[in-house]
């Protein structure tokens, strides 16, 4: 009996095969389809060229400012800075010129506001989908020194995050079930969570292009859906280490802690656009953390890499416990 795959992402284990047996690089792709690597690396000579795809399936409201983001972090997290970005949109049967016209327009706003060419695509209305689906493709390129994989932590490396966890949940939350919330909580709670989209915002660019020349900076990641419990397990395998996570360091403002707990459910294995994971050195990370923060980007050093032997840990006070890894995201069992 076939066995169903449940939503959210696929098991690690299951992806895994899949991409040895079918993938491929070539002679000129240094880094491509792996668990937990963030966009693809072609040697283009004295540069790297850095590719990603990534869709936009939750929240319809902002769904081009989100397809140009996520994809630009994923770039950002590998060093590089993104620079063109192609757009596959899929509307639903009975969508109005209006409703395409609206995405166009977020797409296109993101894009100059990080100086990324919008130069391609596809459009068509189909019966396949009933809401709209956004499948953004992001180029940019990498000096060579600056490349970050998220393979490229080392054991003794401090692990940093910035901002703030479950930045994107929190505004999907506050987003989808306004009118629902309206009843637990004041409209300015609320006004203030939807726009976590913007601020403190789903963007990790700046702080990734602050950090990619720091000797001693060795690894980024970008957690998405899954969470930065997610995130964390997946730079700590693609790395061939352990991780060691100090469970109250971790930041969470009042409104993520307050919305996740109205909807039962766990902050680190929900939506984390907005955070970057930066692995370095413990002569490096302290550096790292002030620079982020003269330039107005909240970080804090939230554990370390271990050997492999160690596992994948979070500690709580006195006890240590397997960091929960999120396959299906938190939302999904809300919003499905």
């Amino acid at each position: 009996m076939k066995s169903k795959l449940p939503l959210g992402k696929i098991d690690p284990n299951i992806l895994a095969g899949l991409l040895s047996q079918y993938t491929s690089t070539g002679k000129r792709v240094l880094i491509g389809a792996g668990i937990g690597e963030d966009a693809a690396i072609i040697d283009m000579g004295p540069i790297y060229l850095v590719a990603k795809t990534d869709p936009i399936t939750h929240v319809t409201g902002e769904i081009g400012h989100y397809a140009v983001h996520v994809n630009a972090n994923d770039i950002a997290s590998m060093g590089g800075r993104p620079l063109w970005f192609l757009a596959t949109l899929l509307m639903p049967s009975g969508s109005s010129d209006r409703e395409l016209k609206k995405i166009f327009s977020q797409i296109s706003k993101t894009c100059k506001e990080l100086g990324i060419a919008y130069c391609g695509g596809h459009t068509e209305v189909t019966s396949s989908v009933n809401i709209p689906l956004v499948v953004g493709h992001m180029l940019g390129e990498v000096n060579k020194e600056h490349l970050k994989p998220t393979s490229g932590a080392r054991e003794g490396d401090d692990l940093v995050m910035t901002k703030s966890a479950a930045i994107e949940a929190t505004a999907i939350i506050a987003l989808e079930k306004a009118k629902e919330l309206g009843a637990s909580f004041p409209k300015k709670f609320i006004r203030k969570a939807q726009k976590y989209l913007h601020a403190p915002g789903i963007s990790v660019v700046k702080e990734a292009i602050l950090l990619r020349g720091m000797p001693g900076v060795h690894a980024f990641h970008d957690p998405t859906e899954g969470g930065l419990g997610t995130g964390i397990f997946e730079m700590a395998r693609a790395s061939g280490l352990g991780v060691e996570v100090y469970g109250e360091r971790i930041p969470l403002t009042e409104e993520t802690r307050l919305l996740c707990e109205y909807c039962d459910i766990d902050p680190l294995g929900a939506f984390a656009s907005g955070s970057l994971l930066v692995a370095a050195s413990p002569t490096t990370s302290e550096m790292a953390i002030k620079k982020l923060l003269r330039a107005g980007v909240p970080a804090t050093r939230i554990g370390r890499m271990v050997s492999k032997k160690n596992g994948v840990k979070l500690m709580k006070g006195s006890k240590k416990m397997d960091l929960p890894v999120f396959h299906q995201d938190e939302l999904s069992r809300i919003f499905g």
